[in-house]
C-alpha cells in the first residue's frame, strides 16, 4: 500500500489506504470532509497509525487539545511496528500537538531530507501560521521560500506543493511567478481552498482587486461552508469589496460569513479576521458597531484561554474599540511580561500594538505614530500574511491623516511600501 505520493503505508487495508488518502488531500486542500475520511481510515482499519496523526493535526487546529493529545498518543502507540518514515512522521505531529514547535520544526527538516515528499509531515513547517511563519523571526518570509525551493524538483506540477510555493513566492515580492503557479495548481483542483486562497494573495499584492471580486464571484458560489477557509476566503472577498468601495456589498459579505456564529472556520481565523475586519471599515470612515465588537470580544473569551502571538496581536483591537482601557492594560501588561520572559516567538510586539491600538482610539495620534512607525519592519514577527498586517500600516496611515499629515503618509508608503496599498484609509486617495 502507497500513498498518492509514493510513500509505503503500513496497513493491509485498501479501504483505509483509499480513505487515508482522501482525508489528506482534503486537509491540503483546505477543503470539507478530511476529517470524515480519517474517521473511516481508522474504522477500515484502527491499528493504522498515521490516520491517528492527520486526526491531532485537525483536532490542533480547531482547538481542541485533549482530543489532539489523546489522537497523537494513539498513533505513537501504533506506529511502533510501521516504517522508518512513519514513526518519524509521528513524533512530528506528537511534537507539534505537545507545543514543542520548534523541535518539531528541526525534526521536518531532517525527515525531509530523507522523505522529501511526505507532504503531509513537511505541510507544519508551511504557511504564514506555520512552525517558520510563527517562529517570530524578522526573516521568517525568506527563510520559508529557501526551505520550499530545493524541494520543488521532487514535486513536479503537484497542486499541493504549488500552493505553498506559490504562497511563499508572492510574500516575497514574486507575485508574476506564484500567480502563474496558483493558477496552474486551480487547473487541476480547482475545489481547493488554498490553491484559491494563494490566487487571492497574488490579486491583492498586484493590486487587482476589481479582478479579486471577479474570481471570487465566480468560486465563492460552489464553495463549502464547512471548509476550513470558508471564513478567510469570505474575509478576503470582503476586503477587495471594502478596496473597490462596495461598503455595503462588504459588510453582507462579512457579516453572513465571517462573524462568530456564522462559520465553522478555526477560532483563530474567526477572531483575526473579524477584529481586523472590523477596525478596518472603521479606517475607511465607517462608524463604530459596538455590539459586533462584543461579540467578537465574547467569542475570544470562549476560546482562547493562553496567549497566541498572532491572536493576541489582534486582541488590542477589541478591548480599544470597546474602550475597556483596564482590559486593555492587562494584556499589554501580560504580553510584555512574558514577551521579555522569552515566552513569545515574537517577543512585546503584541503589547506595542496593543498600545498603539489604545492610542489610536483616544485619539492620540502622534503616540499612535510614535510606536507604530518603528513596529512596521518588526510586525512580520507575528505571523500572518502581507495582507493581513496591511492592517498595521493602514493604522499608521489614518493616525498621519487625522493628525493632518497626509504628506508624511505619503512618504512613509514611498519608503517602506513596495506595492501600491489596496484598502481604504479614510482621508487618503491614491491614484
Amino acid at each position: 500500500m502507497e500513498d498518492r505520493y509514493g510513500l509505503k503505508l503500513s496497513t493491509s487495508s485498501a479501504a483505509a489506504r483509499d480513505a487515508y488518502v482522501e482525508g489528506i488531500d482534503r486537509m491540503l486542500a483546505a477543503e470539507a470532509g478530511g476529517e470524515q475520511s480519517l474517521s473511516a481510515a481508522i474504522a477500515a482499519d484502527p491499528g493504522f497509525a498515521l490516520p491517528h496523526a492527520a486526526m491531532a493535526r485537525q483536532h490542533q487546529l480547531y482547538v481542541r487539545p485533549a482530543e489532539a493529545q489523546a489522537s497523537a498518543e494513539a498513533a505513537v502507540r501504533l506506529s511502533s511496528g510501521a516504517t522508518a518514515r512513519e514513526r518519524q512522521h509521528v513524533e512530528i505531529v506528537r511534537l507539534l500537538v505537545s507545543g514543542k514547535v520548534p523541535q518539531g520544526l528541526d525534526l521536518i527538516g531532517q525527515h525531509v531530507a530523507d522523505y522529501p515528499r511526505d507532504a503531509f509531515a513537511l505541510s507544519p513547517a508551511c504557511g504564514v501560521f506555520g512552525a517558520i511563519g510563527f517562529s517570530g523571526r524578522i526573516g521568517r518570509e525568506a527563510e520559508l521560500l529557501a526551505f520550499l525551493e530545493p524541494l520543488a524538483i521532487h514535486y513536479g506540477d503537484d497542486w499541493w506543493f504549488a500552493t505553498v510555493h506559490a504562497f511563499a513566492l508572492i510574500e516575497q515580492g514574486q507575485w508574476d511567478r506564484g500567480r502563474r503557479m496558483a493558477e496552474r495548481s486551480l487547473e487541476q483542483r480547482p475545489t481547493s481552498g488554498h490553491g484559491a486562497h494563494t490566487l487571492i494573495h497574488a490579486f491583492f499584492e498586484a493590486g487587482d482587486d476589481d479582478e479579486a471580486v471577479d474570481f471570487l464571484d465566480g468560486w465563492l458560489p460552489a464553495s463549502d461552508r464547512s471548509s476550513v477557509l470558508h471564513c478567510h476566503i469570505w474575509w478576503h472577498y470582503a476586503l477587495a469589496l471594502l478596496a473597490v468601495e462596495r461598503f455595503d456589498a462588504a459588510w453582507q459579505a462579512f457579516r453572513h460569513n465571517c462573524l462568530p456564529g456564522a462559520t465553522t472556520s478555526p477560532p483563530i481565523t474567526v477572531f483575526s479576521d473579524s477584529s481586523s475586519f472590523l477596525w478596518r471599515l472603521e479606517l475607511a470612515g465607517n462608524p463604530r458597531d459596538r455590539d459586533t465588537w462584543e461579540r467578537v470580544r465574547e467569542f475570544y473569551e470562549e476560546n482562547f484561554a493562553q496567549p497566541i502571538v498572532f491572536v493576541d496581536a489582534h486582541l488590542g483591537l477589541v478591548y480599544a474599540a470597546l474602550g475597556e482601557a483596564e482590559q486593555l492594560q492587562a494584556s499589554i501588561s501580560l504580553l510584555t511580561e512574558l514577551g521579555e520572559a522569552g515566552r513569545l516567538p515574537a517577543g512585546t510586539t503584541g503589547a506595542t500594538l496593543g498600545r498603539a491600538y489604545g492610542a489610536f482610539v483616544d485619539e492620540q495620534w502622534s503616540t499612535a505614530v510614535e510606536f507604530l512607525e518603528p513596529l512596521i519592519p518588526q510586525v512580520v514577527r507575528i505571523g500572518g500574511s502581507r495582507a493581513q498586517r496591511d492592517l498595521m500600516t493602514n493604522t499608521l496611515l489614518a493616525a498621519y491623516v487625522r493628525s493632518g499629515h497626509i504628506d508624511e503618509a505619503r512618504a512613509f508608503c514611498e519608503r517602506v511600501i513596495d506595492r501600491r496599498p489596496t484598502r481604504p484609509v479614510a482621508g487618503l486617495k491614491w491614484s
